[in-house]
């Protein structure tokens, strides 16, 4: 590879990492901007309209009695409120509920077990045929890490009294936040999304995006948007776009919060990670030029534009991660002071941009983010990007995958285990990747130690540790995963 082709790639990363950079500056200046404008509701229903919970579950064994418990604990009316289980389980999940489902059908609940013979569309499928059968005028959808409060809908609802009101964003909580690094990085992760990014987004007027769970939406939205499609990983994103593109409007309440389990394990994480970065660029495929063509503001087009592309970011941290050894020795020749001028200029847009918001998260969050967690939380992103710049290519390229699930076992403290549970054994399968580019980094810091280029070496540092730490724990549950799967296979005999 000629020089300046490796030094033409390094600046192509440095320049979309700064644009991005940019735009998250850009991001904290419109929630400062429109910090005043809070979510409330127009007015109150004199009698509440019904209301269908829908709980998508696929084996979920370990958390399902938690979410129905919660589901039908929601203080509202008991003949206006219908909560259907859209069960697609292969396990034993089906038997688990059944005599739950009972005892709560007795107090006086109205439970629907909902079982398809296939899962064709995964969640979009299962959520569908909900709501081709929902008695609700509302529908709420709880996944099966979440636990609503008992007020939620009571809370919610009356946000709808607005009949342009399509759909009501709530903010996801975090049960286990303390558990271990990788829970907490995701909490913090999490709410500079929604404490930051919908937020921002909502109150200055821009596109937002269900969620997937924690949310309200009219059915007469989902239907006139086209209803739930699953030729995108990323359903809730996809029809968050359609009905927003319709001229229905979205409503964030970020003081409305959503207990939810976080993933504890790195291979499950990864899992997910691929999911959501996949899934919004399929969703840019799909719908920017449909957006691009439509009659919204520019300033809307614009930000819909950063919001569904964000993931792209991991191919810009992906490609200077890959460069870093054959740069170094260019290091004098690259562009001159020129280059001093693009990477200060480029730490500035883009290191520091990451520092900046989240401070303000743990501003909003009342959970202080300083300098060493905001290194930590540009380690881990580093060692995703390989994860996640995968997904952006199989996006990018059309490739189609099905929809993989992130397990859930129950942790609520950091006394809880998961290791020997049922569903613990995600294997990354590419996870020696990660282990792989973290010794490259070994080899390129010994090289920069041995020509004493002094300046690489925290850089070189700071990426081979993220590498490092994505990769071991990966490998570290796989080796895991298989000696219990050998136990379970020696205990149960032939």
């Amino acid at each position: 590879m000629s020089n300046f082709l490796i030094q033409g790639l390094y600046v192509a990363a440095v320049i979309g990492l700064a644009v991005f950079g940019l735009h998250r500056y850009f991001l904290l200046w419109l929630h400062w901007r429109h910090r005043g404008n809070a979510a409330e509701p127009q007015g109150h229903f004199e009698e509440v309209p019904v209301v269908t919970v829908q709980l998508p579950v696929f084996n979920e064994r370990h958390v399902v009695e938690r979410l129905l418990r919660a589901a039908a604990a929601l203080d509202y009316p008991r003949d206006r409120l219908e909560i259907q289980l859209l069960d697609d389980s292969t396990d034993d999940t089906p038997v688990v509920v059944a005599p739950i489902i009972e005892e709560l059908r007795a107090d006086g609940a109205d439970i629907k077990h909902i079982r398809r013979a296939d899962r064709v569309g995964y969640k979009a499928g299962a959520l569908a045929v909900g709501v081709s059968c929902a008695r609700g005028e509302f529908i709420a959808v709880f996944d099966a890490d979440f636990v609503p409060e008992p007020d939620f809908l009571r809370r919610s609802v009356h946000y709808f009294t607005d009949p342009t009101v399509g759909m009501v964003q709530c903010r996801w909580g975090h049960i286990n936040r303390g558990y271990s690094l990788l829970s907490r990085v995701q909490a913090i992760l999490l709410d500079g999304h929604f404490l930051v990014e919908q937020e921002a987004r909502f109150r200055a007027g821009r596109f937002f995006n269900f969620n997937g769970t924690a949310g309200v939406w009219r059915t007469e939205a989902i239907e006139d948007a086209g209803g739930w499609q699953h030729d995108t990983l990323t359903e809730d994103l996809d029809l968050s776009y359609r009905a927003q593109l319709r001229g229905w409007h979205f409503v964030f309440d970020s003081r409305l919060v959503v207990p939810a389990e976080l993933p504890v394990e790195m291979n499950a994480y990864k899992t997910q990670q691929h999911r959501w970065a996949k899934g919004s660029i399929q969703t840019a495929r799909k719908l920017l030029p449909q957006i691009w063509r439509s009659r919204i503001h520019f300033r809307q087009k614009v930000e819909a534009t950063f919001h569904l592309t964000s993931n792209i970011c991991y191919l810009f941290m992906l490609m200077p991660s890959l460069l870093a050894l054959p740069l170094l020795p260019l290091r004098h020749s690259v562009f001159g002071i020129e280059a001093v001028l693009l990477y200060g200029a480029s730490f500035v847009l883009a290191t520091l941009s990451v520092v900046a918001f989240y401070r303000v998260v743990g501003r909003e969050s009342g959970e202080p983010v300083g300098w060493a967690w905001s290194a930590v939380l540009m380690s881990v992103g580093i060692g995703l990007s390989f994860n996640n710049a995968r997904a952006v290519i199989e996006a990018l390229v059309g490739n189609v995958s099905g929809f993989e699930r992130t397990p859930k076992y129950r942790i609520e403290s950091t006394l809880d285990r998961w290791r020997h549970k049922a569903y613990a054994g995600s294997r990354g399968r590419y996870r020696y990747v990660e282990v792989a580019l973290g010794a490259y980094f070994s080899v390129a810091i010994g090289f920069a130690l041995e020509c004493a280029y002094w300046g690489a070496i925290p850089f070189l540092l700071f990426f081979g540790l993220g590498f490092a730490y994505v990769g071991i724990c990966s490998v570290q549950e796989s080796r895991g995963a298989a000696r219990h799967s050998s136990m379970a296979a020696m205990a149960t005999g032939p």
